[in-house]
């Protein structure tokens, strides 16, 4: 048995002469399918505020409509399938997924040109976008440290006469190197 069952009650039996106990089980929880959308959206809103994710998208979403217009301009007289600006920019968010597998494509060299550069830049930066807001989200608790020790300096010393000699001298070791690493990183900015 695991030490992490739980069990609902204990029950007694009598097997021949003696009494042994039996534990039942409890029953197990169900799984949730649904997701926690209040905690999803508190995540999402984390993720928004917290990370540069609004204007990474805002960038790669400028991006992605001027490289469209660039191929419209280019394609329009010369390829039936890319002869509208909607047809350009569903062309070019395909290629931002499908590393510029999607067929058709631009047919003229100044469009492949752009098609390419734009296949290959908005793959990069569409999963860099993701991976670099989930990494600086993810980081932001250990940004936070010097806050949260300077915050427990800050208790400690407000508590100053209540301590023992053996807190003292970690918060004086403490609030030394602080300080410390602080001089050095000016000293590194000048």
């Amino acid at each position: 048995m695991d030490e992490n069952d739980s069990f609902d009650e204990v029950e007694h039996r009598v097997l021949g002469n003696r009494t042994i106990r039996v534990r039942r089980k409890a029953p197990r929880k169900r799984l949730r399918i649904t997701p926690n959308i209040p905690a999803v959206l508190r995540f999402l809103g984390d993720v928004a505020t917290k990370t540069p994710l609004i204007p990474l998208l805002l960038a790669l979403i400028a991006l992605w409509l001027l490289s469209s217009w660039g191929i419209y301009l280019i394609e329009r007289g010369s390829h039936e399938q890319l002869s509208t600006y909607a047809h350009a920019l569903w062309w070019s968010f395909t290629a931002m997924q499908t590393q510029g597998a999607n067929a058709p494509g631009p047919i003229t060299h100044a469009g492949m040109a752009i098609g390419a550069v734009w296949s290959i830049f908005s793959t990069i930066a569409f999963f860099g976008v993701i991976i670099g807001t989930l990494y600086s989200y993810f980081m932001l608790p250990l940004r936070r440290p010097s806050r949260e020790l300077i915050g427990a300096i800050q208790y400690n010393l407000e508590e100053l006469e209540n301590l023992s000699i053996d807190e003292l001298e970690a918060l004086k070791e403490t609030t030394a190197r602080l300080v410390d690493a602080q001089i050095s990183r000016l000293k590194e900015k000048s």
